[in-house]
């Protein structure tokens, strides 16, 4: 890597990595942007979808807690009804833009019940175009299971593709976020999501050092480590807290400077108050923050219901969402501040 690339984004590395910030992940899918405004019963059509992401990314205050946004594809296009881009909408609240650049899940031929992720054909042409429009950081996205355990060949085509998708983004000076999710469907135990986490989680920086990948610049997006949401055991928060940074201590390196967890199907209290018992613990190598989608959304996208005069209201619930999650980082969340 030539010292250009590395300097700028050791640059976009310390903008995201502030103390008591996180991410915020607003790059749906149309698919899944669909489902999401579907359970407020609105029309899925491009000015909603813009309206929305307008009323995320004008909520004042917003900086004090978020350091970056992931963006869709379509989110780089479109503007403010002021007529301002997001991107420049984001960088005047000194918030950098980010893109979602993998193109989503398909099964893993001859492999049943695995997934992997696309996206690959024409990534160098994508990202230069992404970073043309302003974005800084990137992110692409795996998928294991746990019930059933995923095969060994799901867990090493992902992680090379995590590898060669890192490697791609830091060759054009963009910080790449490595996504290896751990889905939280099933009734596997705390241990059998541990034991995945684990093994996923060694692929995955097998991978990124085959690649030269730099982990300087990079930031780890992982799912926390859960039981199943029909476990018959639902361990307790500080249990969760403790599996999870005993399988992280196990398996990353100490050069990755961010870990930003996904929420991963919890709810917000769930995924604030783990984050908050992980902070609780020692200290750790690692800056430990937050990258949400659902859990810092869901309670703003219930009160707006796509009318206008619910914009404050909403945008108050986002800000309290991240405004929460940023006292966890401190260790300094309870629950009674969620009154």
């Amino acid at each position: 890597m030539n010292t250009v690339n590395a300097r700028h984004l050791s640059e976009i590395i310390n903008k995201i990595i502030q103390p008591a910030k996180g991410i915020l992940a607003a790059d749906e899918s149309l698919a899944t942007i669909t489902k999401r405004f579907e359970s407020i019963r609105l029309e899925p059509t491009e000015e909603n979808r813009r309206a929305y992401r307008e009323l995320l990314f004008t909520t004042p205050g917003l900086s004090q807690y978020i350091s970056g946004i992931i963006l869709f594809e379509e989110s780089l296009q479109q503007k403010t009804t002021s007529g301002l881009s997001f991107v420049q909408c984001l960088e005047q609240q000194d918030i950098v833009p980010g893109i979602k650049v993998d193109k989503g899940l398909i099964p893993l031929v001859n492999v049943e019940n695995d997934k992997i992720t696309q996206g690959l054909d024409g990534l160098t042409d994508r990202v230069a175009a992404y970073k043309s429009q302003g974005a800084k950081f990137a992110k692409w996205r795996a998928v294991f299971q746990v019930s059933p355990k995923p095969s060994s060949l799901a867990i090493k085509t992902n992680a090379n593709s995590l590898g060669m998708y890192a490697a791609i983004c830091q060759h054009h000076a963009i910080v790449p976020i490595v996504e290896p999710e751990i889905l939280i469907d099933g009734s596997h135990t705390l241990a059998e999501c541990a034991a995945i986490t684990e093994e996923v989680l060694r692929s995955v920086f097998k991978a990124l050092a085959k690649h030269n990948v730099l982990l300087e610049y990079i930031v780890l997006k992982p799912s926390m480590v859960l039981p199943g949401k029909t476990a018959v055991t639902q361990n307790s928060i500080s249990e969760i807290a403790q599996a999870t940074i005993g399988v992280f201590r196990r398996t990353v390196p100490a050069a990755v400077p961010s870990i930003n967890f996904l929420s991963g199907g919890q709810s917000p209290e769930q995924a604030t108050a783990i984050l908050n018992a992980i902070h609780q613990l020692s200290n750790q190598p690692w800056n430990l923050s937050f990258s949400y989608g659902r859990a810092l959304q869901d309670p703003c996208l219930k009160i707006w219901e796509g009318k206008t005069e619910n914009n404050l209201k909403a945008q108050q619930a986002l800000l309290k969402r991240a405004r929460l999650n940023s006292a966890a980082m401190l260790g300094s969340y309870d629950s009674s501040q969620e009154v």
